[in-house]
């Protein structure tokens, strides 16, 4: 262990490194710090460090950390470095700094995902590279909670860092091999103001910003009829509509409208498919009404992850939980790292119910149970492989 430092320790030293990212550029902060923590962990334990820059911000980066010789059977443990930001007027306790309660762990990160990252380390610190017979690599991630260009960054480079990959999100340590897509879009109306007492005097955005919402809605039902697959919770594609804006006065007719919504496809849908669609659709509502209409991809989106199910990271996850591998609605990197030629199995300690939320927790009982878990991955992987 590095420096003899226990798992909680590593879990706390991690949260008190705010490393927050956001669309917001006054909230938003690097990961540097965190990741050259890692790295000096990771290199004390005999791992060949290599730190990528994020392209546009030197303040981020990716940190791939690999033990043993380099090849594209071993095994690769991923996890991101980033927070959301926090509301601190909710929070009872320090956001960065680790609290343990009645057997909770407290701290931003806990759950989503730095606990993982500690554990990792801790987990894969008794091997050496003597004893592998395939390359164990640990990732950290920047900037997962928004633009996921870390992840991006690893896919254009085109490495081939391992063929069985762990990611650890939060998921109750039970299997994950299949996730939704998400992509965010804005929608612009533009129209004419005028006076309120005559109609004629302008054209309204927000009336036609109606037109587009059913227009929208009916799109939804339409995905939902489309397709439906019984391995979710919520067994169809969802569109929320988030968020809205338009006018400036009751007593004038609204000249420009903007709408924020979000769509998250099943597998098997394609992103830029069902954006062209959409755009199609909008666009000939806003047509008809004689209004100007922008798009504008908030987020350009993260594909849906579907690892087969007989994969053998999936199956080794499957027989050392206890728990048949399954399906959720959020997203992760797990389609990055396929597209590298992996096969990726979602398992982590802590509890989506914890992520982003006020007094974030990792539960103290699974901190053993999931060391137990990924020393067993990696001797199954990269010592004993046959």
């Amino acid at each position: 262990m590095p420096h003899s430092l226990s798992p909680i320790e590593m879990i706390s030293r991690l949260i008190e490194i705010p490393s927050v990212s956001s669309v917001m550029p006054d909230l938003d902060m690097g990961n540097l710090e965190i990741v050259e923590l890692l790295a000096n962990w990771l290199d004390e334990l005999g791992y060949r460090i290599e730190i990528q820059h994020l392209k546009d911000n030197k303040d981020k980066a990716n940190l791939i950390a690999t033990l043993g010789s380099s090849d594209d059977q071993g095994l690769v443990l991923a996890g991101h470095t980033d927070t959301v930001p926090f509301d601190q007027q909710r929070w009872n306790f320090d956001p960065f700094c680790l609290t343990e309660l009645e057997n909770r762990l407290y701290g931003l990160g806990t759950s989503d995902m730095k606990g993982f990252l500690a554990l990792a380390i801790a987990a894969a610190a008794p091997f050496k590279t003597h004893d592998l017979k395939r390359s164990l690599t640990i990732i950290a991630t920047a900037d997962e909670e928004t633009t996921m260009d870390g992840a991006k960054l690893l896919s254009d480079e085109g490495k081939r860092l391992g063929r069985h990959c762990l990611i650890g999100e939060p998921t109750n340590l039970t299997p994950v091999h299949l996730h939704k897509g998400i992509f965010m879009e804005a929608i612009r109306l533009r129209g004419r103001s005028g006076h309120s007492s005559d109609p004629s005097l302008g054209n309204s955005a927000l009336e036609g910003m109606h037109a587009v919402i059913q227009s929208l809605l009916d799109y939804r039902r339409e995905l939902q009829r489309r397709q439906r697959n019984p391995a979710f919770e919520v067994p169809v594609s969802t569109l929320n509509l988030g968020h809205i804006h338009g006018g400036d006065n009751p007593n004038r007719i609204c000249g420009e409208c903007e709408l924020h919504f979000d769509l998250r496809p099943l597998p098997g849908m394609d992103i830029q498919a069902l954006r062209q669609e959409l755009h199609e659709r909008v666009s000939k509502v806003a047509e008809n009404l004689a209004l100007q209409c922008e798009f504008k991809a908030l987020f350009s989106g993260v594909a849906s992850m579907e690892t087969p199910a007989n994969a053998h990271i999936v199956k080794l996850a499957e027989q050392l939980s206890g728990h048949p591998s399954g399906a959720v609605a959020f997203c992760t990197e797990g389609p990055y790292y396929n597209a590298l030629g992996m096969e990726t199995v979602i398992l982590g300690p802590g509890d989506i119910a914890q992520a982003h939320q006020p007094d974030e927790y990792l539960a103290m009982n699974r901190i053993q149970p999931t060391l137990d878990l990924l020393e067993r991955v990696i001797h199954n992987i990269c010592i004993n492989p046959d």
